[in-house]
């Protein structure tokens, strides 16, 4: 068998670029779980709440317990008695209903409990950008003799006084330029990424870049070119990358431990000496073969690095999704899919054990914020939710508060009824600010609210991070950087990074929290 490979993110595309209509037309019964196609209704149901409960960022004083959560309906939260949970690390306290957005688009609606995009690992044909080879200009002037000569010189004249023009044109717009650039706030930043590797003896002697706060709980990551069967990725770029990520954050999650990447990136923490601790990855699909070399890698890696910068291992990403769709979560397609993963989880945590490292490191698994369950929840140390407001046709002005009701309802809840108390993060959350083609340009949710634009993202960030920092949410914001190779799938893919490709921060404020 070939090894292992990525799986397309893109709404409506499962593994090998196939379309997948079921994906589309479930929705999330009245009980929480995911059957029929009854997602409006859920939304109608929560949102008259929307003029009695506290705004998301509120104050703390304003909530009292985990009680104040809104529960899925004919769900039991009496267990919610404080904001552990009962002794829970389950991570966010804040309660808000859920948006009721409707859609002129079809995908975004019957996607809004998907969560997509999600970094998966699927088949990649060459991303690269075709090149412009230039042109042949075919229709070539005859000579006209004698009697153009006269135009000729004309022309010459005419030519002299345009450049002549030109000169001055642009030594005025060059003054004026640069006097704009000299006036500009210092807060937005499309300037090139300043942290490199000054010393290339010493990684840990970088140039910090005064527009980065540490501001974000954590980042998803994938090192560049990390991908099959290419592994392009180097340590200098990994070590670039951990260097100006250490300024934003200090926790970092991985999807998968394919192409050297656990050890390069660890390796890119010791060397950088900063602050920063990983999640590792351990991609999950039919290919035994890439997952047996995966857990050996990791295994490897604990070795020689050991625990200091490890805070967990994630086995698989959206595995149940991709398995069993948006099917009830007592179907046995789900629970079957369930039982796979939470056997992994138990085989890689046997493996770990068998180490005798220093600590003890938890084992869970990621998949899409509606997949949570009793069930999934006892078989598992955490789990990883992807909460996207994208793909619920939510307007930018309720996107955190919809991100963060959305968690609530469907991941902590379900979450905190498991006897284990597993942990319970937000895996992938974001906005992209840019699509390939105008008609995936807005999420369904009216422009300018619904677009792919900086200034939404801006908006996001704004009225996200230090809301949730505030409020106790452990996330992993999504993400980092651009990804050109995404390109090839369309849309808004390629395009949800607060730095482009070449890491160049956008024209973004990152947010100060206190």
């Amino acid at each position: 068998m070939s090894q292992q490979q990525r799986y397309s993110a893109v709404p409506g595309f499962g593994p090998n670029g196939t379309y997948t209509d079921n994906i589309m037309e479930n929705g999330v019964t009245g009980n929480g779980n995911l059957a029929g196609n009854r997602r409006n209704s859920d939304f109608a149901q929560v949102s008259l709440l929307m003029s009695t409960k506290p705004k998301f960022g509120q104050s703390q004083s304003h909530i009292s317990s985990y009680k104040d959560i809104p529960s899925p309906p004919h769900r039991s939260h009496s267990s919610f008695t404080s904001n552990t949970v009962g002794g829970a690390t389950a991570v966010g306290a804040v309660n808000m209903p859920l948006m009721d957005q409707s859609t002129s688009r079809p995908f975004a609606s019957d996607y809004a409990r998907q969560n997509i995009p999600s970094e998966e690992y699927f088949p990649n044909t060459n991303g690269n950008n075709e090149k412009y080879t230039g042109f042949t200009n075919s229709s070539t002037r005859p000579n006209a003799g004698r009697k153009n000569k006269k135009w000729l010189i004309i022309g010459c004249i005419l030519f002299g006084i345009a450049a002549l023009i030109g000169i001055i044109v642009g030594v005025v717009v060059s003054q004026v330029k640069k006097n704009n650039d000299n006036s500009s706030s210092t807060d937005k930043s499309n300037s090139n990424n300043t942290s490199v590797l000054n010393d290339s003896n010493d990684p840990s002697d970088f140039q910090k870049n005064s527009n980065l706060h540490q501001s974000f709980w954590g980042f998803a990551y994938t090192p560049q070119d990390a991908l099959l069967p290419w592994c392009g990725a180097t340590q200098t770029n990994v070590t670039r990358d951990i260097q100006l990520l250490s300024q934003v954050t200090t926790r970092l999650r991985l999807y998968g431990a394919n192409c050297n990447q656990s050890a390069l990136v660890l390796q890119a923490i010791q060397d950088t000496k900063v602050n920063m601790t990983v999640w590792l990855g351990i991609y999950v699909d039919s290919n035994e073969t890439a997952y047996d070399n995966q857990v050996t890698a990791v295994t490897d890696v604990l070795k020689t690095y050991g625990t200091d910068h490890v805070s967990g291992i994630t086995v698989g990403n959206e595995y149940i999704l991709n398995t069993a769709g948006t099917d009830s979560t007592t179907s046995s397609i789900y629970l079957s899919a369930t039982k796979t993963i939470t056997d992994k989880i138990q085989e890689v945590n046997t493996t770990i054990q068998g180490l005798g490292l220093s600590k003890t490191l938890p084992i869970g698994t990621s998949d899409a914020g509606s997949i949570m369950s009793k069930t999934l929840g006892e078989g598992i140390d955490y789990f990883m939710a992807n909460v996207h407001p994208w793909f619920g046709s939510v307007s930018i002005d309720d996107a955190a508060e919809w991100t963060n009701t959305f968690f609530q309802e469907f991941d902590v809840t379900p979450a905190a009824l498991a006897s284990n108390n597993p942990a319970v993060y937000i895996a992938e959350t974001g906005w992209p600010t840019q699509s390939m083609n105008a008609s995936e340009a807005n999420d369904g949710a009216a422009s300018p609210g619904g677009d792919a634009s900086i200034a939404n993202l801006q908006t996001f960030l704004d009225t996200f991070v230090c809301q949730a920092n505030n409020n106790g949410t452990g996330y992993f914001y999504f993400e980092a950087f651009d990804e050109p190779w995404k390109r090839q799938y369309g849309g808004v893919e390629p395009y949800w990074g607060l730095w482009d490709s070449d890491r160049n921060l956008k024209n973004i404020t990152i947010p100060t929290c206190s």
